[in-house]
């Protein structure tokens, strides 16, 4: 990718240029050398992140979010000589339910008949040796932001879930579990209130993840306790080591405090969400980020673009 210049990121002359720079990117990296130097651990590294659901093929929206978030993330570097060590973290979110099949894949009768499980746990539907559509998905990104020559780490929520990345917050989040409620519940309609749980967990038979209503929660063992409403069997479920996973807004706090996320761009539709999940990773102990809302790309039709549809362009 182009740089604003050749001189290199301690040239003084570039440091005052980018000083006085009112474009966008410099203007949000200014944001985050404020925040750090709020911190006592100069040594941290600054760490941006862009989540993507891997629920489709990628499309131009995901090259928006990393192309963006990278731009801020070299003028931070311009702002600060790269004295600051920064990481740019892609998440995919592939631990999520399959909630419908899109209208641009092969084979879509495989899909209908796993709807409801891990995305990670879907057959996938092309002949390529990908063990899941996640895996399918998730490596298609990669290829995609490759191209582009982004530097990124890739994290998978079904690998990160399973290896206890996030297991302390979980079990904070168990412990915290009526506030999360008392946030939550205000944002959601009526009937939603009746079955919502913060805690989404892994059937251990059907490998669906549920969206059911817990009935008990034991702290101290790490545990809730759920009924399947089709069969009427009740299970208790660890919320930690891949077991259940987090609906999405508790999870978006659950990693930004977890991972100590500094910096996370999202489209305006996510406006009121940044400040509920925001909410929520402070009840969790941590600090949301800093970030900034974009416009989103629409289709011909002027509706917004959607790798469950298929109506973006790759």
């Amino acid at each position: 990718m182009a740089t604003v210049s050749s001189a290199p990121l301690s040239d003084p002359a570039l440091l005052a240029a980018a000083g006085r720079s009112k474009a966008w990117p410099f203007e949000e990296a200014k944001k985050i050398v404020a925040r750090i130097e709020k911190r006592k651990d100069a040594s941290k590294p600054v760490i941006f992140e862009t989540g993507y659901g891997p629920s489709g093929l990628p499309h131009i929206g995901t090259f928006g979010e990393v192309a963006r978030t990278t731009m801020v993330r070299h003028a931070f570097r311009v702002l600060t000589g790269d004295s600051v060590p920064t990481r740019l973290l892609c998440f995919s979110d592939d631990m999520d339910g399959m909630r419908k099949v899109p209208d641009n894949v092969p084979n879509p009768e495989l899909l209908r008949a796993n709807l409801g499980k891990a995305l990670t746990n879907v057959p996938n539907p092309f002949d390529n040796g990908y063990p899941s559509f996640g895996h399918n998905n998730n490596a298609k990104l990669r290829q995609f932001l490759d191209a582009f020559g982004f530097d990124y780490e890739f994290m998978s929520a079904t690998e990160e879930y399973k290896k206890g990345t996030f297991d302390d917050m979980l079990l904070r989040m168990l412990a915290k579990y009526d506030a999360v409620m008392e946030i939550m519940l205000p944002v959601l309609r009526e009937e939603r209130r009746k079955t919502y749980s913060p805690f989404l967990p892994v059937h251990p038979k059907t490998e669906v993840v549920m969206q059911v209503p817990v009935e008990e929660r034991n702290v101290e063992k790490g545990t809730i306790v759920w009924t399947d409403p089709a069969t009427g069997e009740r299970f208790e479920t660890l919320v930690t080591g891949g077991h259940a996973k987090c609906q999405w807004k508790p999870d978006w706090a659950l990693r930004w405090a977890a991972l100590g996320v500094d910096y996370e761009m999202s489209g305006k539709d996510h406006i009121d969400n940044v400040k509920t999940s925001s909410r929520i990773c402070k009840v969790l102990g941590g600090t949301p980020p800093d970030g900034f809302n974009f416009e989103l790309f629409l289709d011909e039709n002027g509706e917004k673009i959607s790798k469950s549809k298929g109506n973006g362009l790759t």
